[in-house]
């Protein structure tokens, strides 16, 4: 065991502050020298992008990992999180949601990961409007699992100094010790949307998150908050033996328009071979590859330009019409269809790949964790995911649903998981990390059909785990 600072940031409900809050810790501590590993509780993909972007210096960078026990099991997110805690200096977890808040009543939940992982939680109360009225939350918070360890809390949103002494005379009435607070300040509210609605490459997140960390060290107290939140991180698991790994190509886009994945799932897919990044919005052409995976992201916000590039989608056509391997999900699925109408009513051509539209118009959010049945296309195990878009299926074409989805309460939801010819495609994000043999599935469908693609490239098809 390696005692190191390692606590989760949580909060009695969403829009408390905890992704700023958490950001701004992360670029305190790099600053401070300590090599951070950042993680997030649940299946969000732009909080991760922004954690690592946070921890990311000229000398070091880690990767912002998801721990979620409904797309894996708690066996396999400890094993996430002991493997790449390991070498670090701390631990910053951020919490989902309200604490206690999970898929089915808590489970799922900030608290269950912050049981699951022994480490401290610590509490960030939006304070706006309120003052001795947060010593009964703060109380039902400490009390109501006695199991969870709530080392501290940190108030936003705070006006003046004299509005914290009433919030700390709160503290000491129930027990929890008080950190510091954030003051209420026009520009980290601003800093924080915008973080969380732009990521492009322009937007100077660098500044705007600097700026958080100038912010905040003035009144948190951040040694304390590492004093009181050391814990006890044990060496990972012997690793579970893996199959050799694979020759495969395979090809995932990665710019400005794709960038929503799960980092578990780029580490799985390197096991079978070779990635090979390229930009559908940049490059004129596709790398050779034996497969391609297409991520989420913003491709409405980059139509214009995909639509210029009509090599690469002339190319991503051919290599789906040829059979191909495809995996595309959300954002890279919208790519593959023949058009994207923007809020303004435009229409812009994609690849023609599958005989599909997408629209942002009358957007409605779709969110909600996703379990996925593929025994029809002949995959044997459940897959897990997350479904989040605004977007919306305009109309598809003679597509074949090979999935039967389902909520996590087990309500059938209507969402498909399209197939054309080696092509799989859905709004769904799927989570690989703990079924290693998917890829391997996929992969293995070109095998025997498809005599223009080298063949003994692929790895063969496997449940190992």
């Amino acid at each position: 065991m390696i005692k190191r600072p390692a606590f989760l940031l949580a909060a009695p409900s969403s829009n408390a502050g905890k992704t700023t809050l958490t950001l701004a810790l992360l670029r305190i501590l790099v600053q401070e020298g300590f090599d951070v590993q950042p993680f997030k509780c649940g299946p969000d993909y732009l909080d991760t992008w922004l954690h690592t972007l946070a921890v990311t210096t000229g000398e070091t960078s880690r990767q912002g990992r998801n721990l979620d026990t409904f797309m894996a099991s708690p066996r396999h997110m400890q094993d996430v999180f002991l493997r790449h805690s390991t070498g670090s200096d701390a631990v910053v977890v951020e919490g989902v949601m309200g604490l206690f808040d999970g898929s089915v009543k808590s489970r799922g939940s900030s608290a269950e990961i912050a049981k699951l992982l022994d480490i401290p939680v610590i509490l960030v109360v939006d304070a706006k409007g309120a003052a001795y009225s947060v010593a009964p939350l703060l109380y039902g918070f400490r009390n109501f699992d006695p199991a969870l360890r709530l080392a501290g809390v940190i108030f936003n949103r705070v006006n003046t100094v004299s509005h914290y002494e009433f919030l700390k005379e709160a503290c000491s009435d129930v027990g929890v010790e008080p950190l510091g607070y954030v003051p209420r300040d026009e520009s980290m509210a601003v800093s924080g949307r915008y973080l969380g609605l732009n990521i492009l490459p322009d937007g100077d997140q660098e500044s705007a998150i600097t700026a958080m960390a100038d912010h905040v060290k003035k009144t948190v107290n951040v040694q304390r908050l590492l004093e009181i939140s050391r814990a006890d991180i044990g060496a990972p698991a012997a690793s579970v033996k893996k199959p050799p790994r694979g020759q495969a190509v395979i090809g995932v886009a990665r710019d400005e328009a794709f960038n929503f994945v799960y980092a578990e799932n780029l580490d799985l897919l390197s096991s079978y071979g070779t990635i090979r990044w390229f930009s559908p919005l940049s490059d004129k052409a596709l790398p050779e590859t034996d497969m391609l995976y297409l991520s989420g992201g913003y491709p409405e916000l980059y139509a214009r330009r995909l639509e210029e590039n009509s090599s690469m989608r002339l190319g991503i056509k051919e290599f789906v019409s040829r059979g191909g391997v495809v995996y595309a999900e959300c954002g890279g699925m919208m790519y593959l269809g023949n058009s994207i109408t923007g809020k303004d009513g435009q229409s812009c051509s994609m690849c023609g790949a599958l005989d599909l539209d997408t629209s942002m118009q009358e957007a409605r959010l779709t969110l909600g964790y996703r379990k996925v049945d593929l025994s029809a296309a002949g995959y044997p195990e459940e897959l897990r995911g997350h479904e989040f878009h605004y977007s919306c299926l305009l109309r598809s074409g003679d597509l074949d649903n090979v999935a039967a989805v389902r909520t996590a309460r087990d309500k059938p939801v209507d969402t498909a998981v399209f197939r054309f010819r080696n092509t799989f495609a859905s709004y769904i994000h799927l989570y690989w990390g703990e079924t290693p043999g998917f890829p391997g599935y996929l992969l293995e469908q070109r095998r025997g059909n498809n005599d223009d693609q080298h063949d003994d490239c692929s790895q063969p098809f496997s449940l190992q785990s």
